[in-house]
Formats: C-alpha cells, structure tokens, sequence
C-alpha cells in the first residue's frame, strides 16, 4: 500500500470533544461481492463500530461525516444526519453499536466522526481511529 498522506481534519465546525467519550472500530470484515457490486468496485468492507460513553452527561449522537481516501490522494467525502437511520441517545455507561459497508475497487483509508450535543445542548464530536480497507492480492 501506498504511503497516505495526513489526515483531514474532519470536526464538526464549532463543536468539542467530549472527554470520555469514545469511538472504536471492533471489527474489519472483507468480502468480495462477486455478480452483486459494480465491476469498478467489487469489494466490500464491512465494518462494526461500538460508540461507546464514559462522560458525566448524556449525549444524542446527530449524524457523522467520513473521508475515504485512496492511496493517490483522492477523497470522497461522505456527511450525513442519523447514524444508520438512528439519531442514538446514550446516558453515561452506555454504548451504541451498528456495523455498516463500504465498496471500493482500491485501497482505502477511512477517516470518521460522529457529532452531536451533550444534555445541556453543547455541540460534542468524537473522532474514530482511522483504519485502513486493503484490497487482497488476487
């Protein structure tokens, strides 16, 4: 794999971190999609994340923005509302867990962060390790 370059910044504009409150990648599954995916990108990543918070306030997660880039720099940047259609509400010591995809026809670095607001309205982020989704060698 190539060498990446720096990470994009990718907070949410005008939010904080919140300390205690983490993002982690539990699991990185490859599969090929054979017929099912586009011949462009015929591999699948699918991926388990657990947010997981250790704060002393509860927080509603909002949304998350991701950068997927690839090993020649180019990215594509992914925002959106919800988390897997789920707008998460987690009291202190609690966790939320969801897995999702991703397809791509090369190597990919994924960067992630989910926003949102802490109970007194505050807008919080927390920021996900990045991880890597490397194509197998036919």
């Amino acid at each position: 794999m190539c060498a990446w370059f720096l990470p994009p910044f990718i907070r949410v504009a005008s939010s904080n971190p919140l300390p205690g409150l983490s993002a982690h990648l539990d699991k990185l599954v490859y599969h090929h999609g054979g017929k099912s995916l586009p011949e462009d990108k015929p591999h699948a990543f699918v991926y388990f994340i657990t947010i997981r918070n250790s704060s002393d306030r509860a927080i509603t997660l909002l949304g998350r923005k991701w950068v997927l880039q690839q090993p020649d720099g180019s990215q594509v940047v992914i925002e959106g509302d919800k988390i897997v259609g789920e707008t998460p509400r987690l009291s202190p010591g609690e966790q939320f867990s969801y897995n999702s995809y991703h397809v791509t026809g090369v190597d990919t670095r994924a960067y992630g962060s989910f926003h949102g607001v802490d109970e007194f309205g505050n807008k919080i982020h927390v920021v996900l390790p990045p991880f890597d989704m490397t194509v197998p060698e036919s």
